[in-house]
């Protein structure tokens, strides 16, 4: 099979690219002809002290590194595979701090705690109130928008859930969420100039988001509730986590919870509205198994990366220990190996073996449950209140190494 001849200088992670479009057909063609492939990069770039990192294509792959983190680590060079360009080596090994950045065996310490906020319990404690949310976020937006009238659907209806979602699972005071939005906005921004966001800009809205949940956890520890809050920090010394822990648990949370299933939910509404004849099935019927097919076709985190421990092999090619991999989950959910007809939207699909909540192993997603819940309770509440929405324009795209967002997506109720 001949190796695929992208252009030179082709970077996955290029945020210009990824401004524009999701590189399905250079994806596919990696897949087929060279899964592993080395992908060159101007010494030294955004912070990491390497000439490029290898990309990983296939499902089977991208599965095989995210299960074997022994030989994969998200510690070393953490698992964002391109920051801002003016990025200091130390603000990225600062980032070590966040459970994404781990590695086991304190990786698993701090999930076994975190994840009590997660147990099914405690999800389906949360249904009915979000399920009121959800029907009400969608009322507002059609009251705003006013007969007729178009409004933007990723402000007035995607951010809401999941920012409302976080905040009653962790106990923020809803008229705070808007802060949450912004400091989360400007920690992923940092590479669209719209945003014209720095650095320090970026590294102030982190800081902004540990002082707020650290000063959560230290009046928890003085006045117990009865909420998650409580539940991961008091007690410190019995295995809970202190509260500096518990403050990048909140970060991680800003971005994993709020960013990633906005785009799903705004990237699912655009799906709909440019496939008729799926919303109509999902109007009629409803099917339990649209939440996931959004995921796999939204995937809104494009990729994460891993470090090598050691020498290994992966796809036929040599991977020595230091090289960074990145592995592109946009290209293993369109895996025609795994899926059948993958360009095809399709809500009744199952299986789903999907990766948009990773590739299993120790970094799976600790919120899948709640993510398919609020995507679950969204659509239905949309389907309910708008079922005549049609698209006024085109989405405006974020301008991202690693995340596949929309800043905007114009709709109309009538």
């Amino acid at each position: 099979m001949p190796c695929p001849a992208l252009p030179d200088g082709f970077d996955f992670t290029d945020p210009d690219l990824l401004h524009h479009r999701v590189p399905h057909p250079e994806f596919a063609e990696l897949r087929q002809a060279e899964p592993v492939r080395w992908i060159a990069q101007p010494p030294n770039l955004a912070g990491f002290e390497d000439e490029g990192y290898w990309a990983v294509t296939r499902h089977a792959d991208v599965k095989y590194v995210s299960t074997h983190p022994e030989l994969f680590s998200s510690t070393l060079n953490t698992a964002i595979i391109r920051f801002n360009e003016h990025i200091e080596r130390d603000a990225i090994d600062a980032q070590r701090l966040i459970l994404l950045n781990m590695d086991p065996p304190e990786h698993t310490r701090v999930r076994q705690i975190v994840q009590r906020g997660f147990t099914p319990r405690s999800i389906r404690a949360l249904e009915e109130n979000l399920r009121g949310r959800a029907g009400r976020i969608v009322e507002t937006a059609l009251a705003d928008a006013g007969a007729g009238g178009s409004f933007d659907f990723v402000t007035q209806v995607a951010c809401e859930l999941p920012l409302q979602a976080i905040a009653e699972l962790i106990g923020i005071p809803q008229e705070d969420r808007t802060k949450i939005f912004d400091w989360s906005n400007k920690m992923i921004s940092y590479d669209d100039p719209e945003y014209a966001i720095t650095e320090e800009v970026g590294q102030e809205a982190a800081t902004e988001i540990l002082a707020y949940a650290m000063n959560m956890a230290a009046d928890r520890k003085q006045c117990p509730a009865k909420d998650i809050v409580t539940t991961l920090v008091a007690a410190e010394d019995e295995g809970n986590l202190g509260s500096d822990e518990f403050g990048f648990f909140v970060l991680m949370l800003a971005v994993a919870g709020n960013e990633t299933t906005r785009n799903a939910i705004t990237h699912g509404m655009h799906a709909f509205l440019t496939h008729p004849d799926q919303w109509d099935l999902y109007k009629r019927e409803r099917p339990a198994t649209a939440a996931e097919e959004i995921v796999r076709w939204a995937t809104p985190v494009v990729s994460f990366q891993r470090t090598a421990t050691q020498d290994t092999e992966l796809g036929g090619k040599l991977i020595k220990k230091g090289d960074r991999v990145g592995i592109f989950y946009s290209s293993a959910n369109n895996d025609p190996e795994v899926f059948d007809t993958p360009e095809v939207f399709d809500i009744t699909r199952d299986p789903n073996p999907h990766l948009g909540f990773g590739g299993g192993g120790p970094h799976f997603c600790l919120g899948k449950s709640l993510a398919t819940l609020e995507i679950d309770l969204i659509f239905n509440a949309i389907a309910d209140a708008m079922p005549g929405l049609r698209l006024v324009g085109d989405p405006r795209r974020l301008r991202s190494a690693w995340l596949n967002g929309v800043k905007e997506l114009q709709v109309s109720a009538g």
